[in-house]
């Protein structure tokens, strides 16, 4: 929506140590669904728009596509919390929304509902199911580099297993998604594996006879420890990713993305370098 860009602060939330935190932005319209909303402001315009949420500011607006991964973040703090409470490395949710006061109050009321704070950081004392985060990352071009798919685009798959078996014991370089993923390691380094409140998989077109090796032996080296790996084949990720349910799925293959919806997974797509 192109109204002005607005911000509500609560003052009561402490801000959690910028040098520590892993801060993730979230817009209001990924934590509730707003596209009735947004159909309605695009085709009656900001007045009409700003009418209607007046009217309905009581009545909470449903979840969205990250809300049950906003919810598994404030669980992750929770545990954080409880098994040490000056704890630091915690999430920190930054909510952003372009709506103006005036129609935000809904959005606030919805936030109050769900026992969010109504302001642009959530309150670790969100009421969140006790589930553990669920992250599903690609491997080539998100968590490793782009250099063996720049390979398959040239020489095809014979060149590239040609390429890795080579390669094989020289770690891979770094995908744009490595340091977040070596974060949430770290996080989930201070639980036992069966007490985790993180589970972190990697879900690769790659296929493990072939060019698996070389995948587990970057993990090993960069100390990243993933609790499943599941190497496709080529063959699709739907089926997988409607099984292990993630809260966020990370690829840069638009057809997997696709895939993903599909099958209901919420998704993000990482462009390629190339």
């Amino acid at each position: 929506m192109a109204e002005p860009e607005s911000t509500v602060i609560n003052t009561n939330v402490k801000q959690k140590d910028p040098s520590k935190a892993l801060v993730i932005a979230v817009t209001t319209r990924a934590i509730f669904n707003l596209e009735k909303e947004h159909k309605l402001y695009l085709e009656k315009g900001k007045e009409e728009y700003t009418r209607h949420q007046q009217a309905n500011q009581d009545k909470p607006l449903p979840p969205g596509t990250a809300f049950a991964f906003i919810q598994a973040v404030q669980y992750v703090n929770k545990k954080m919390l409880e098994s040490n409470p000056a704890e630091n490395d915690l999430f920190d949710i930054l909510v952003l929304s372009n709506n103006s006061p005036e129609s935000g109050a809904r959005i606030i009321n919805s936030a109050k509902h769900y026992g969010v704070s109504a302001a642009l950081i959530f309150q670790q004392e969100v009421q969140a199911p006790s589930t553990p985060l669920r992250v599903v990352f690609d491997g080539d071009a998100v968590l490793f580099s782009d250099e063996t798919d720049q390979i398959f685009q040239e020489h095809g798959l014979e060149g590239a297993v040609r390429y890795e078996q080579a390669m094989e014991a020289v770690p891979m370089g770094e995908g744009p998604l490595k340091t977040f993923a070596m974060h949430l390691g770290k996080m989930r380094r201070k639980f036992s594996q069966e007490k985790s409140p993180i589970r972190t998989y990697l879900v690769t077109a790659r296929s493990g006879r072939d060019m698996g090796i070389r995948a587990i032996k970057t993990l090993r080296e960069w100390g990243l420890a993933i609790d499943e790996a599941f190497f496709m084949d080529g063959a699709p990720k739907g089926p997988i990713l409607a099984q292990i349910q993630p809260h966020i799925f990370f690829d840069d293959g638009l057809h997997n993305i696709q895939g993903a919806q599909n099958v209901g997974v919420p998704s993000a797509w990482v462009p390629s370098c190339y």
